[in-house]
This record gives structure tokens, C-alpha cells and sequence, in this order.
């Protein structure tokens, strides 16, 4: 069994928690809030222990220390952390500044053991488009059209998908608002048809290779019923879109499937009915949600005993550090573009 702290009390940090609870065989977590309400709160949503203090929350003997608090404070609790002698499992972005990365990066030069909670490449659906790609059904990736998740996430899912490591870019982008009535959020429906402003940024991205991807996404799509999300890779011999795969057969002859989302042998232990339940629902969209998202954060949890055995990490830092890159580029393209305007 692993166990870890979390230190965080907000909406995400709310997942490790509910890990544990739905695992409790693999998993035992406790919370390092800052007050007692919020422990609390914690304690009351996830069922998990709760403490207050950094000596309370060591005496709990975790084996990592996830680090879910605001993404303006991540690289400096996980600095504070690994000072302690833990390993840590960092909540995405794992800096919000090139200074705040390059500190990290020099921890981990020295020996310190960071790692990224990337989750979105490990949604089953997901992994078996990526599988695809990996296989060479599509041919070599030569482009990709991202609309699904923004910034780091995207940077995440575009590097496995166009297979190209670290490779340097040029981004070229334009961000635009225009209204967009609200349907949907964490807390359920909403059908006042009150509107929001919808921020888009369309970004176009050149990698040194010559292959090219396009961002377009807006936060809206996150949770929304009139917002779609959408992933496209293109090879020379075909293309995943979506859930669908188009390509050719060993005589050249078009051919369609279908993708199944599979759970892979290592992480079967983490199935559960709502799982399977969903593998056996085909949906033409894709379709991602807090279950899975939970699933795919207990994947890495679940790698993290290998890793801290010295094996591979589940994601290694570097990947998370280009991932904050990309965002803070990203940033600076649309940035670029509202000052033209």
C-alpha cells in the first residue's frame, strides 16, 4: 500500500482523497491544511485524515508528498517539501515562471525526485488513440488539431501524439471573446440561459521538424453542453479523430475503426463499474470526466511505487517543465495578439 500527504484543500486536491477511499486497498492519504475548517471540509469530502501541521502530517510516514495547491505556489511547496527528504508528486503546472522551472530543474540535477500529475494522456480512451499513433496505423504523425485542454495539458497530448520529444517551435496566436450561454458547471446545470464571455485562443504551432499542430480551445469547454472537444492527429496513412481511426489495410484499401477504451493489464486493479460500464457505451465524442480523470491520477499514483523504487518515472520532469513552457509561450502569443488589438 502507498501512502502520501496531500498538501492542498481545493477542488483538485479533493481527487487524492477520493482515490484513496475508492482504492483503500492500494492507497491511504492524509490531508495538510492550513485551518480546521478546512480539514474539516477535506476530512468530511473524502473521508481521508486531516492534520494541520508539516510535523503531524510527517508522523503519517508517507512515502510522497503530492503537492495540490494553487498553481502560483506549486514549485515553491514542492521546493519546501523536497527539502524535507520526500519525493513529490507535483500538481500540473509545476511553475508558473521560467525562474520557478529552472529551480526545479536544479533539484532534480542534484538528485531530487519530482514528479508531474499529467493525467490526460492515461484517460483510457485517450492512451488507445495514442496507441495508434505509437503503432504507426496512421503512418508518421505530420499534424494535429487540439481542441480538448488547455495549455499544459495540450502540450502534453501534442508531444505524444506528433512523437516529437523535445523538439523547439514557433507559435503564432490570436485570442477573441464573444458570448456563450452557460449550461453547465462543477455544481450541476444551469438553465437561466445567463452568458459569459467565451476567451478563445487559436494558436497556430510550427515544430522544428516541419510537422504543425493547432490549438483552439476556450475554458467554456471544459463544462458546457453546447461545446464540443476534439483531437485530430493526421499521418500519411490516415488519421485518429475523436474516437475514430482512418487508414489503410495491408492492400492500400481505406478502412475505419472504431476505439475502444480499454483499461491496460498494469492498471486493471483500478477498475471499477463505472469503468466498465463505459467501455461497453460507445459514444461518437470524446467524453472525459472527474471519474476518469481519477482513474488516470490513480494510474501514476499507482507507478509511483516503481519509481520510488528507482525505477521509471511516471512522468519525469523535464516533460512537465516543457509542458509549463509551452503554456507560458502560449500566453505570451495571444498576449502578443491583444495588444494588436
Amino acid at each position: 500500500m502507498l501512502t502520501y500527504v496531500v498538501v492542498g484543500s481545493g477542488y483538485r486536491a479533493e481527487y487524492f482523497g477520493r482515490i484513496a477511499r475508492t482504492w483503500p486497498e492500494l492507497f491511504r492519504a492524509c490531508y495538510l491544511c492550513r485551518s480546521e475548517e478546512k480539514a474539516a471540509r477535506m476530512r468530511a469530502s473524502t473521508g481521508a485524515e486531516a492534520v494541520l501541521t508539516a510535523e503531524a502530517a510527517m508522523a503519517f510516514q508517507p512515502d510522497f508528498v503530492v503537492v495540490a495547491v494553487d498553481r502560483g505556489h506549486v514549485a515553491d511547496v514542492a521546493e519546501e517539501w523536497i527539502g524535507r527528504g520526500f519525493p513529490v508528486v507535483a500538481e500540473t503546472p509545476v511553475g508558473d515562471t521560467e525562474e520557478k522551472l529552472q529551480r526545479l530543474e536544479a533539484l532534480a540535477g542534484r538528485g531530487a525526485k519530482i514528479v508531474c500529475c499529467e493525467q490526460y494522456h492515461r484517460y483510457p480512451i485517450l492512451a488507445a488513440g495514442l496507441e495508434v499513433v505509437r503503432r504507426g496505423d496512421i503512418g508518421t504523425p505530420q499534424s494535429a488539431y487540439i481542441s480538448l485542454v488547455h495549455d499544459y495539458h495540450a502540450a502534453s497530448l501534442l508531444r505524444r501524439a506528433l512523437m516529437i520529444g523535445g523538439e523547439r517551435y514557433e507559435m503564432r496566436g490570436v485570442r477573441s471573446v464573444g458570448p456563450a450561454v452557460n449550461t453547465d458547471s462543477r455544481y450541476g446545470a444551469i438553465l437561466d440561459g445567463s452568458a459569459t464571455g467565451e476567451v478563445r485562443d487559436r494558436v497556430m504551432i510550427d515544430y522544428e521538424s516541419g510537422k504543425t499542430a493547432i490549438y483552439d480551445f476556450a475554458p467554456l469547454q471544459y463544462r458546457s453542453y453546447i461545446r464540443s472537444r476534439h483531437f485530430t492527429v493526421r499521418g500519411d496513412r490516415g488519421e485518429w479523430s475523436d474516437t475514430t481511426v482512418y487508414g489503410l489495410d495491408g492492400r492500400n484499401a481505406p478502412c475505419r475503426t472504431t476505439l475502444m477504451p480499454e483499461l491496460p493489464e498494469r492498471y486493471r486493479c483500478l477498475d471499477t463499474q463505472y469503468l466498465r460500464d463505459l467501455r461497453k457505451t460507445w459514444r461518437p465524442e470524446l467524453f472525459l470526466d472527474t471519474l476518469q480523470d481519477e482513474y488516470a491520477i490513480a494510474t501514476i499514483l499507482l507507478d509511483m511505487e516503481d519509481c520510488l523504487r528507482g525505477g521509471e518515472s511516471p512522468y519525469p520532469l523535464w516533460e512537465a517543465v516543457e509542458d509549463a513552457r509551452f503554456w507560458l509561450r502560449l500566453q505570451e502569443a495571444v498576449g502578443a495578439s491583444d495588444a494588436r488589438h
